[in-house]
Formats: C-alpha cells, sequence, structure tokens
C-alpha cells in the first residue's frame, strides 16, 4: 500500500500555492470553475486514505457568482475547520454527543475568511471538541498524514493539515487553543502561525472566556499565501490597540538577537528526542549564517508545574463544554452518548480542583508576562521546538487511553506550546526540518504582543535561505 498521499497532478490547481492560484484566475489562466471541479476531483481522490472531511458542500461551491470579487483570494478553493459556524451548516466539533444546530449566520472569523473571496468545499475534521494533538476517533473518522498514513496530522486542526498538505486545497481554517494550529502545521510540513491575540476575530463562543486561549488562524504551504491572508483579513478587521501588519512581501533585512530552548533532561516533560534537538541546532547555525546573534538558553519555566495548572483551566473548558454546552457551545451536549475518556477525564480533573481555577489562572498569567518580560529584555525572538517530539504514529493518541496516560502524552508533545496561548504573544511554526523517519519536523518562533509583522519577515527569510519540500517534490 501506497503510504504518502498526493492530490498533486497536472490539472487547473497544478502544484500552485493561494497566491499564485489567485493570480492565475485573474489573469484568466484558469476559471474558478474549473480550480473549483479540480479541487473537488482532489478531494474525492484522496479523502477515503487521509479521512480529512466532515461535510461536502460541493454545490455550494459551484455557485461562484456569491463570491467575494475583489478577494485577494478570489476562488481559491478551501475547507473550513468544522468547529466554526457557517450559515447553514451543522458544527459537529468532532463529537457525537454534541447536538449540532444548524447555523442561523457566519461567526465573525468565517466572514473575515470568506473575505477574501476563498471558496469553501465543506469541512474539515477534528477531535472531540479539539482536546487532543489527533483525530482517531473510530466512531467518526480517523484523520492520517498525508506524508505517511501511518502518522498523525497533530491537532487539533487535523481536517485542514491533511488537505493543504496533500494538495487539495492550498489554504484552510485553523484555531490554537494550546497548539492545534501549530501542532499539525509542524507534523504536515506546513506554515501556521498563532497571532497575536486580538489580531483576529476570535471563535464564537470564547469572547467571555476569563482568558481567551483560542486563535483563529490559517495553514498554508507558503509564508507568502499567510502574510497575504492576514494583509486581507486586516483590511476586514483591524483591531486598533494593535500594530498594522501590512502586506508583508520582503524577507527580514536586518539581525536579530535569538535564543533557543537547550534539551531538558531525559525523562522530563518537554525532553526533544534526537531528531527535534538536531533540527533546533540545524536552525540555531542557518540563523546564523544569516547574521543573527543566536543563543542556547535554559527553558525558563517548570514546564510540567505549569501544564498542571493549564489542564485545569483545559479542565475548565471540558466541564463547560459538557455540562453547559448550550452556553459554551451553543447546542447540548448528550451525556447519554459517547464522550472520549479525554474529554470526560479533563472534566473530572477540573471539577476535584475548582477552588483553584482562579488561582491557577492568575500564576498562569502572571509566570508567562514575568517570562515574556524577562526575554524580551535580552531576545527579539524565541526559537523552540512545536513538537518534543516527531510525528506520532497513529495510535499514540487513541481517544481509548486513558485521560493520565493521554493527558502526559499531550502535554510531553506540545510542552513549548501553551505559554504563548496564556501570553497573547504571536507564535509560527516552520516547516524547517526532516525526521529520520523522512517525517516534516517544525520549529516554532515567538515574538514579543504585536509584533507578527517580525515573525512573518524572519519566515520569508527562512524559507527564502532553506526552501521546504512539498509532497509533490
Amino acid at each position: 500500500m501506497e503510504k504518502k498521499i498526493n492530490a498533486f497532478c497536472d490539472d487547473a490547481l497544478g502544484k500552485m500555492d493561494a497566491t499564485a492560484l489567485a493570480a492565475a484566475i485573474a489573469s484568466k489562466k484558469v476559471s474558478v470553475d474549473e480550480v473549483t471541479a479540480a479541487a473537488i476531483a482532489r478531494a474525492e481522490k484522496v479523502n477515503p486514505s487521509l479521512g480529512a472531511i466532515v461535510l461536502r458542500t460541493y454545490d455550494d461551491a459551484k455557485n461562484t457568482a456569491r463570491l467575494k470579487t475583489n478577494g485577494i483570494f478570489y476562488g481559491v478553493p478551501t475547507f473550513v475547520k468544522d468547529n466554526d459556524f457557517i450559515k447553514g451548516l451543522p458544527t459537529q466539533k468532532g463529537a457525537i454527543a454534541y447536538k449540532s444546530k444548524i447555523a442561523k449566520s457566519n461567526s465573525k472569523y468565517v466572514n473575515q475568511f470568506f473575505s477574501t473571496g476563498v471558496n469553501c468545499l465543506g469541512k474539515s475534521t477534528l477531535p472531540e471538541f479539539g482536546f487532543i494533538c489527533s483525530t482517531e476517533n473510530e466512531n467518526l473518522q480517523v484523520t492520517r498524514n498525508p506524508w505517511n498514513i501511518d502518522y498523525t496530522t497533530g491537532g487539533s486542526s487535523s481536517g485542514s493539515a491533511a488537505l493543504v498538505a496533500s494538495g487539495v486545497v492550498p489554504i484552510a481554517t485553523a484555531n490554537d487553543g494550546a497548539g492545534s494550529t501549530r501542532i499539525p502545521a509542524s507534523c504536515c510540513g506546513l506554515v501556521g502561525l498563532k497571532p497575536t491575540r486580538n489580531r483576529l476575530y476570535y471563535m464564537q463562543g470564547t469572547e467571555t472566556l476569563p482568558v481567551n486561549i483560542a486563535y483563529q488562524g490559517v495553514l498554508t504551504r507558503s509564508v507568502r499565501d499567510t502574510a497575504a491572508f492576514y494583509a486581507a483579513a486586516e483590511q476586514f478587521h483591524h483591531h486598533k490597540k494593535l500594530p498594522a501588519i501590512g502586506h508583508v512581501q520582503t524577507p527580514l533585512n536586518r539581525k536579530l538577537r535569538i535564543a533557543y530552548f537547550d534539551n531538558l533532561p531525559e525523562g522530563k516533560q518537554g525532553h526533544m528526542d534526537e531528531d527535534t534537538f538536531r533540527v533546533q541546532l540545524e536552525n540555531a547555525k542557518l540563523l546564523e549564517s544569516l547574521g543573527h546573534s543566536v543563543e542556547p538558553i535554559k527553558v525558563p519555566l517548570d514546564v510540567e508545574e505549569m501544564t498542571k495548572y493549564y489542564l485545569t483551566y483545559y479542565g475548565f473548558l471540558a466541564y463547560m463544554s459538557i455540562n453547559f454546552g448550550r452556553l459554551s457551545q451553543g447546542a447540548k451536549v448528550d451525556k447519554s452518548l459517547v464522550l472520549d475518556p479525554f474529554t470526560l477525564g479533563l472534566a473530572d480533573y477540573f471539577s476535584n480542583r475548582k477552588l483553584k481555577l482562579i488561582g491557577n489562572l492568575r500564576t498562569l498569567v502572571n509566570a508567562a508576562k514575568r517570562t515574556e518580560a524577562e526575554l524580551q529584555q535580552k531576545y527579539d525572538v524565541i526559537m523552540t521546538a512545536v513538537t518534543s517530539k516527531r510525528t506520532p504514529e497513529i495510535g499514540y493518541f487513541s481517544p481509548l487511553l486513558s485521560y493520565e496516560e493521554m493527558a502526559w502524552r499531550g502535554s510531553d508533545l506540545a510542552a513549548f506550546l501553551p505559554l504563548f496561548n496564556i501570553s497573547g504573544s504571536p507564535a509560527i511554526s516552520l516547516p524547517l526540518g526532516v525526521a529520520s523517519n523522512d517525517m516534516p519536523v517544525g520549529v516554532q518562533f515567538v515574538a514579543p504582543y504585536g509584533q507578527d509583522k517580525l515573525l512573518l519577515e524572519l519566515a520569508l527569510q527562512l524559507e527564502q535561505a532553506n526552501p521546504w519540500k512539498l509532497i509533490c517534490d
């Protein structure tokens, strides 16, 4: 059986990214109808192997007259992660027990995303409520990595990552509560930016959280696509307290002070395996060759202690999802139906620590602020691993595992990610390495609050210096 699933072919999409495809449509080299038909054909060819699509809206996609013709990505096919609301469609959120309603309107973020002119072909998969690092629910779908179907795409933006990496579409939505954009970007060889808090519209239903850790975004195959999206999104909505990004089109042209995390001792949560740490060292050398000052530093937090506090908050979200679904999710959760042990375990973890929630949150926020302030006194950018280990195989995050085992595995893999969900600073995953098993390895770069533009400029510089491979290469 072929392990690599490649949808790229000699059709109207070719090997083009979203920027090139939009230009081809604008110049009438290809039509929107041709592009739409090609993307649908690709989706139907590879989805039986990838399990990335929840809902098809092909008939609507063929009605191209409804598209915003002035959008930067006019006519470019896409998918929306199935925890966002699209008018007239259900939103399952990866949960059998979630009794979805038909959305009466698009969410604010979906409107922002659609303002770019994209053409939505349907909705993509995620694990139950997005709480796990992989989509492996046998009762719904197992989403597999197109680089090798024995491996996970990561999560929770699993389906979007599989569809973009395999070549079905060049861009799809993602969101990130503890790495859910950055992890699949790393696992699938994509670009994934978690923007500064308030940069984009929030995920619907998260506006009232005591600390909003859920960030909207996109997954792409090129930095220029991500940069073009943020430029267009900013035209639709710009938070006035944040510096504008503009359309970043040129690589960084100044030297930075960059620190990267040294490895933790073996057996500690967040200890990087040989492949992951090697990729960090390779990129430290690359950065030095580009003129940057690069320095290894000790991990500035007690990762395991911070994880306990973060799981309390994550457990609060699970508890609210299960018991107050109508308030937190917009529809009721039927507790008589099956819920994953991890979701239930998270809720129980919070239930036993309810009185510690406020204190834990205060500790998390203060630790994030203090750590960032200390780092930013000396450095412009921080580099870390995205995942502490190379991409796991399917089964490593089986929802049938106990809560305790799943919590350890997820927290270990994503050890360097949640801090920046708490702090609100922008963080980007770039596919700058390859593991010994030929799977992509992402590297994370973090900039100070509001400095998304700096990350995109650095990303363009690194992409130019070390172009990454696509599945079709």
